[in-house]
């Protein structure tokens, strides 16, 4: 297994993946909100708005500036680790990441300079316009990459010519059918993640003393958000778990190593798969969990791995037969 190269491309590309995404999903909701706090800030002229800011500005530079370079370790592996992928499907998805560059660091670098060293050296109206555009331009980003991704998952538009996928209808394609649940479920995510971090700061800054005023600032604008977007966010990630039933229900088993239909599913929440006997040698489950989480009832079931196996099977017979090999 260790020496399997698409074994250790996974485990490299699920590392960066994995570094990556925490500067995405900080920094997309933390310039948000110090948009957010720089028009409280012109509106009511309180000078606190304005500290915050200034203060959270410090930490989204170094934030977005690790989200850039780990992005490009990111963007370079998808032509070295998966180059024969990304030759097939490059016609569709070259264009969607061109567009997210364009996005990312045509208009948020663009306008980042100012934001960043433009305090008190830029009107206070251009100021906030750069942060807002710097805003549009890490949501469009988000955008364009959530298209990508959510294409891979969930391909339409598109057709299949001499082995290379070749764009058909780029409405299709960019609005595929799990874009909008991965979307939304990803903006949120974003905007949960700051307010849990803006919150926790304010939390320890109350709890030693430390700028009493401006800890109970953030301390009240993340628990406001959080209360308001954590329900939300389970609404969405249900609707985005049903979506992925409908359309991936090979990787909704897999995910939930579901092998058999053998009564109410289990939600399996650690366990030690066994492929070749398919089955799990050892398993944490709470029982009828999964049948309530995936099919809105106790006794609710969903395709297994086991299946699917069958109808792989079943396939291959038939064409087989069709071949005259039989």
């Amino acid at each position: 297994m260790i020496d399997d190269a698409v074994f250790l491309a996974r485990i490299q590309f699920a590392f960066t993946m994995a570094f990556h995404i925490i500067f995405p999903s900080f920094t997309i909701g933390l310039v948000a909100w110090i948009a957010t706090l720089e028009a409280i800030w012109l509106s009511t002229g309180r000078e606190r708005y304005y500290l915050l800011a200034r203060f959270w500005t410090k930490i989204f530079a170094i934030s977005f500036a690790m989200g850039v370079v780990s992005g490009l370790v990111m963007s370079y592996q998808l032509g070295t680790n998966w180059s024969r992928y990304s030759r097939i499907i490059g016609n569709i998805i070259g264009p969607m990441i061109g567009y997210e560059v364009v996005w990312a660091f045509f208009l948020e670098a663009t306008f980042l300079g100012i934001m960043l060293f433009g305090w008190n050296r830029v009107p206070r109206a251009l100021h906030f316009a750069a942060t807002v555009t710097v805003t549009l331009g890490t949501t469009m980003s988000a955008f364009w990459i959530l298209s990508a991704n959510s294409w891979m998952q969930t391909p339409t538009g598109f057709e299949m010519r001499d082995g290379l996928a070749y764009p058909l209808d780029w409405i299709a394609i960019i609005f595929n059918p799990s874009f909008p649940y991965r979307f939304s479920h990803m903006m949120v995510a974003s905007y949960l993640t700051v307010a849990f971090v803006v919150a926790g700061v304010g939390a320890r800054y109350q709890l030693e003393g430390r700028h009493p005023e401006l800890a109970r600032t953030m301390l009240r604008m993340g628990l406001g958000l959080a209360i308001v977007l954590a329900p939300a966010q389970a609404l969405i990630g249900d609707m985005h778990g049903l979506n992925t039933l409908h359309h991936q229900p090979a990787k909704i088993a897999g995910m939930e190593a579901h092998w058999e239909n053998d009564g109410p599913v289990p939600l399996v929440l650690l366990a030690l798969p066994n492929e070749k006997a398919e089955r799990n040698d050892y398993e944490i489950a709470i029982p009828y969990l999964g049948s309530l989480i995936l099919s809105h009832s106790l006794t609710g079931s969903i395709p297994a791995l086991k299946d699917f196996r069958q109808k792989i099977v079943l396939r291959s017979s038939r064409s087989s037969c069709r071949s005259g090999s039989w």
